[in-house]
């Protein structure tokens, strides 16, 4: 087999080019078509049936561009409308959950912490998969305005790192030795994290995770590109090409589109 459609990619804004990074090294081959919805950022914000409802709208627009598989790059999406994707799409369907598991399983202190959206923190599939783990305290924290200001292009701004020491440093003096960062846009975090936390906290995130999960469904399901030949990327966001542009890089040329 030889499947040259395209793996499609959609987040609430830029966050889903992490998991895209992600898909990519592990996945070179495979062609892949990413769409930012950064004009309806962020869902974190948003109620269940908006969250679902845009969720579908994307998911609709990578199908009519032949996409073979959706990740859903976006962890809020995920934690609300994942189940509701799976039931609607006669499609293989890859969501994104905060990687508690691996920080459960290997804590030391057995407090971990995680960093997320509102619209994951306070959904039923997040409580409901921390009852997995009775032995571990959760240091719940939803990044209020991080999105935003990523979405805005203030990464590096004084503001986030602010922000970044309010929600990090109770944590911390909670003793955990797990970070886990519970959105896709929270990896471009992690070097300023790192200059906030001790290098005995480890930190985790679901790119390598979902990659692996990829290829695996591909695999199974025989949709792998097994032609040898380097893939094409496609970059689409409905606000700022210039800030896309700056999370992908050499990977692709970011694209505008009305959506």
């Amino acid at each position: 087999m030889n499947d040259t459609r395209p793996i499609g990619l959609f987040d609430s804004g830029i966050g889903g080019t992490s998991i895209w990074h992600a898909v990519h090294k592990l996945l070179p081959y495979e062609n892949t078509i990413f769409i930012g919805d950064s004009a309806n950022a962020p869902y974190g914000q948003k109620t269940k049936e908006e969250i679902i409802s845009l969720s579908k709208k994307n998911i609709d627009w990578l199908l009519q561009r032949d996409a073979k598989l959706i990740i859903v790059a976006c962890n809020t999406a995920t934690m609300n409308a994942v189940e509701e994707l799976r039931a609607s799409y006669n499609i293989p369907i890859i969501g994104i959950e905060p990687a508690i598991k691996p920080a459960a399983l290997n804590s030391i202190t057995k407090k971990v912490g995680v960093l997320a959206t509102k619209g994951t923190i306070t959904s039923k599939k997040y409580s409901e998969s921390k009852t997995n783990y009775p032995n571990i305290t959760f240091i719940d924290q939803i990044g209020y305005r991080i999105v935003q200001l990523i979405e805005d292009g203030h990464l590096h701004s004084e503001e986030l790192q602010i922000l970044l020491k309010q929600y990090i440093d109770p944590m911390l003096q909670q003793n955990i030795d797990y970070l886990v960062l519970g959105c896709t846009h929270y990896p471009y975090l992690i070097p300023i994290l790192k200059k906030l936390i001790p290098d005995s906290v480890k930190i985790i995130d679901s790119g390598e995770a979902v990659a692996k999960q990829t290829y695996k469904i591909l695999n199974e399901l025989q949709l792998l590109k097994t032609d040898q030949l380097l893939g094409s990327s496609q970059f689409y966001t409905n606000k700022d090409v210039e800030i896309l542009q700056s999370f992908i890089g050499k990977y692709g040329t970011a694209q505008k589109i009305d959506f």
